[in-house]
């Protein structure tokens, strides 16, 4: 029996279809508004 094509994975999709994956310098944006202690940080 063949397995399954679609297994998800919640961080394989965050590192794929994320934020910081379709924004060059995500990660960066991402730090410094940790740094300011902003309540949100991305949309």
């Amino acid at each position: 029996m063949a397995k399954p094509t679609y297994n998800p994975s919640r961080l394989v999709r965050k590192r794929r279809h994320g934020y910081r994956a379709r924004v060059a310098a995500g990660g960066h944006v991402l730090k410094s508004r940790r740094l300011k202690g902003r309540a949100r940080l991305s949309a």
